[in-house]
């Protein structure tokens, strides 16, 4: 681990500024080497979940990843384009003087990237962190050990490990790359362990971005189309089983319109997943120890008395399965004090609130810490933007779920203890670059720059006052 950090100061020293072409080099790299080990990587994701669908890895990870890459490839040329500004006072400009930011690479920038979507995580930051000319030291999650293996054997055979490098290992070998003195470090995963990390990037006065995840809510309106929004919700809930960061965590639904949304969640699963178990579109949990997790939600909300409906279209018995498929479930009004409902529930588990008005449901959300996300699924505009406009999240879909993070235009990322920072597009070129600015100034020393030396006199005096005034 050492030995790479090493080789990548030495490079960054030797090249701080890589040329463009050589960026580009690097991010068509990484797209080939997506394309030619596409399947490797489906088989490597289903031997670590145990099931996961070759449909959802290519799409949620491999392509995902690719369109990142592609994107920051064909803008790179605008985003590393100096940019002139107006210098203060305009005058200066006038007569000659220059003001204008570069956007250069911070230097090394560490990736520790989650289990959930390990190609996409990993991969799609690529493409901005390389653009902005920097050099990448990767830690993937030991949750994926077969898909994280992939990961330094597909690096490997590409770069040089002063361009790229990954650090595999255990949760020891993470809490030591994180102490390395970065330039910058991106960190994606659960709010627990965003903290340590801070805690151990702080040291080195590393600056982080953190994307978190955290309770996302869905709202549904009065105005909403109950069945459309049933089938958008499930959709997003049940891919990957749930196991998302940006996924619905709970629904809030006027009163009148609770049996009518259980109702259409039944026939959307059901049109999906006709049978789970033997299912080779569902995803199973990825390891025993979450599976245990999503089942004590259960257990204890069944003690409370809670109000549960397991979604199990073909009758199947779970209890006598081999692998670690968990069906949805909804959870019509828990209580409060369930542990369902105070942690980020990351699996295909579904609380549904319902509410009187839309000031309750506003309450609610500003009461609870900020999450990844927020779900609006109505037709009253009005209604929308008092939502927005009384919330914080991180991003918002509209009459959808998870749409946003698709979106390379705009920036993906949290607030509060959701995370913050943000990368994709152009926002995510500027975290990772350090915007310099430089100043050149005019060849002669003209009136107005005299008068602010010493020895100081009556023509200071007039200057200051055509600026201290309203």
């Amino acid at each position: 681990m050492q030995t790479a950090f090493n080789a990548q100061k030495s490079a960054m020293d030797r090249e701080p500024l890589p040329f463009i072409a050589k960026r580009i080099s690097l991010i068509d790299d990484c797209i080939a080497l997506l394309i030619k080990h596409q399947d490797e990587i489906c088989e490597a994701i289903a031997q670590d979940f145990s099931a996961r669908p070759k449909e959802v890895s290519l799409f949620a990870d491999v392509a995902a990843a690719i369109g990142s890459l592609k994107y920051a490839k064909a803008n790179i040329h605008k985003w590393t384009k100096v940019q002139n500004r107006p210098t203060t006072p305009r005058l200066l400009s006038f007569l000659g003087a220059k003001a204008q930011v570069r956007y250069q690479p911070k230097g090394i920038v560490g990736v520790i990237s989650p289990w959930n979507f390990p190609i996409f995580l990993t991969f799609g930051p690529l493409g901005q962190i390389l653009a902005a000319g920097n050099r990448v030291m990767i830690k993937p999650s030991e949750y994926t050990p077969h898909t994280s293996a992939l990961i330094k054997r597909m690096i490997e055979s590409k770069f040089a490990i002063e361009d790229i490098a990954v650090v595999t290992g255990d949760s020891s070998v993470g809490a030591e790359f994180a102490q390395l003195p970065f330039d910058h470090l991106l960190f994606t995963g659960g709010t627990a362990v965003g903290r340590h990390i801070m805690a151990a990037a702080a040291k080195n006065l590393v600056p982080v971005t953190l994307e978190l995840g955290g309770k996302s809510p869905t709202i549904i309106s009065k105005t909403a189309n109950i069945r459309a929004a049933a089938k958008r919700i499930m959709a997003g809930k049940l891919l990957n089983a749930g196991q998302i960061c940006l996924a619905p965590d709970y629904v809030f639904v006027p009163q009148e319109k609770l049996a009518e949304l259980t109702s259409e969640i039944k026939i959307a699963v059901g049109e999906m997943f006709p049978k789970i178990i033997a299912n080779q579109d569902y995803t199973a949990i990825v390891n025993e120890r979450h599976f245990a997790r999503l089942s004590a939600y259960i257990d204890e909300a069944k003690s409370k008395n809670a109000e549960i409906i397991e979604i199990n279209p073909d009758d199947e018995d779970f209890s006598k399965q081999n692998g670690r498929k968990f069906p949805p479930t909804l959870i019509i009004n828990p209580d409060e004090d369930l542990k369902v409902m105070q942690d980020e529930i990351f699996g295909p588990i579904l609380p549904i609130k319902t509410y009187n008005n839309i000031g309750e449901v506003i309450g609610y959300v500003n009461a609870h810490e900020r999450p990844l996300a927020l779900y609006f699924f109505g037709e009253d505009e009005s209604e929308q933007e008092q939502v927005i406009n009384s919330t914080n999240s991180g991003g918002v879909t509209i009459n959808d779920v998870l749409f946003h993070i698709a979106m390379e235009e705009m920036p993906f990322g949290g607030v509060g203890a959701s995370g913050f920072g943000a990368y994709h597009g152009i926002e995510g070129f500027r975290e990772f670059s350090h915007a310099r600015s430089i100043y050149k100034q005019l060849k002669s020393d003209i009136g107005p720059l005299k008068t602010i030396r010493p020895p100081y006199g009556k023509a200071i005096m007039a200057y200051l006052k055509t600026q201290i005034k309203a």
